[in-house]
């Protein structure tokens, strides 16, 4: 498996909750994307002998590209890089970027010819005041008319759902959910509004504009999410995904396994087993560094302990947990003793539990299935 991912750095505002790396002008939009074309041939050697299975467009706001531009990466990508027949193509967009009076030069239709075979789109929410309380573009009509048109083109649609938003009752997220399944969208990643530093959202809480997150409530949102979904035969199969049988997200599955890949653009990540690497975040700086031939990133090889907890934070929160046999065979015997030993008094709490010969999370344990994998981090001295 190896996976390509194509960072977008361009929205039309700034959601009061984001703390990605984006910009709200498209002035250098054109000189961007020739970057990220540049990037990719500069970098095509490091999959030289890989056949992509997964490409991914993420952002900002990949749907803010015209047909034009995105067919030009795509070319790039198949001119340079092998691409498995059977490869995931996924599009991050944003209901209001198929209005009327949204990005014109872009349809569905459009999409599909360029061999981008599912759609990741941003609803968020079907509710104006939830909108408009997170700063988002689109209003509650377009979010649900995207998923009626946009489904007529593609079978395979994930939407994004955040839970736990201030002043959001219980039962407004149950209509949320049941209108999203009423859409009959075969993927769901949901996610709990955290309230990141310097975003917009930390310093409007901050001056009393918008009440304190209730952690109480964000509990019980998630586990109406996940008792709704699961009775509609939903898989839970990562803490955030909730997926139909033959619908998880190759791109994200691949992350949580630790298999390689290779980000493009600014601010973007890669792996490829040994270290991770990041590009710069800064647009400018990044469209400079690639015209004259250099990468600008930041490389960080990976410590056995960092392998180490790493895999213990992805595995913990999927369905299939941490495999005790693989932790042994990859980290030694030494590993595989401190994990067993942390972990047991998670066991007696039931938050965690071994199964075939794989350490889990339990239907209780899994919404702290972060906090818990931190302890069970190793540290060196």
């Amino acid at each position: 498996m190896y996976s390509l991912y194509i960072h977008i750095p361009f929205c039309k505002q700034a959601c009061h909750y984001c703390d990605f790396h984006f910009s709200t002008t498209l002035k250098r939009k054109t000189e961007l994307i020739e970057a990220l074309c540049k990037e990719l041939i500069l970098r095509r050697q490091e999959a030289v002998h890989s056949e992509l299975q997964t490409i991914y467009f993420g952002g900002g706001t990949p749907s803010l590209l015209t047909s034009n531009e995105l067919e030009k990466i795509m070319d790039t990508i198949y001119q340079h890089y092998k691409v498995s027949e059977k490869a995931e193509i996924t599009l991050e967009a944003n209901p209001d970027d198929f209005s009327n009076q949204g990005n014109l030069s872009l349809s569905f239709e459009k999409i599909k010819q360029l061999k981008i075979n599912r759609l990741s789109i941003g609803i968020q929410s079907f509710f104006e005041e939830d909108l408009q309380l997170m700063n988002r573009a689109h209003t509650a009509w377009q979010a649900q008319t995207i998923l009626q048109e946009a489904s007529t083109f593609f079978d395979n649609i994930t939407i994004d759902l955040i839970y736990g938003i201030p002043n959001m009752s219980n039962d407004r997220w149950i209509k949320n959910i049941q209108k999203a399944l009423d859409a009959g969208v075969p993927h769901i990643s949901a996610y709990a509004l955290t309230v990141e530093p310097r975003t917009a959202l930390e310093k409007l809480i901050h001056k009393g504009k918008i009440p304190h997150i209730n952690e109480e409530q964000t509990y019980e949102q998630f586990f109406l999410l996940k008792n709704i979904l699961e009775e509609k035969n939903f898989i839970h199969y990562e803490l955030s995904n909730f997926g139909k049988e033959g619908y998880f997200s190759k791109n994200n599955t691949a992350y949580w396994e630790q298999k390689p890949y290779m980000g493009i653009g600014p601010s973007a990540h890669s792996y490829n087993g040994k270290e991770r690497s990041w590009n710069i975040s800064h647009n400018i700086k990044y469209i400079q560094a690639i015209s004259a031939n250099i990468r600008p990133c930041e490389t960080e090889k990976l410590s056995i302990y960092d392998s180490y907890n790493e895999l213990i934070l992805t595995g913990l929160r999927t369905q299939k947990g941490i495999s005790l046999v693989q932790i042994e065979s990859l980290f030694g015997k030494e590993f595989h003793s401190h994990l067993l030993r942390e972990a047991n008094n998670y066991l007696q709490e039931e938050l965690l539990l071994i199964d075939n010969k794989h350490l889990k999370t339990t239907n209780k344990g899994i919404f702290l299935s972060d906090g818990i994998a931190s302890n069970l981090f190793i540290m060196p001295d």
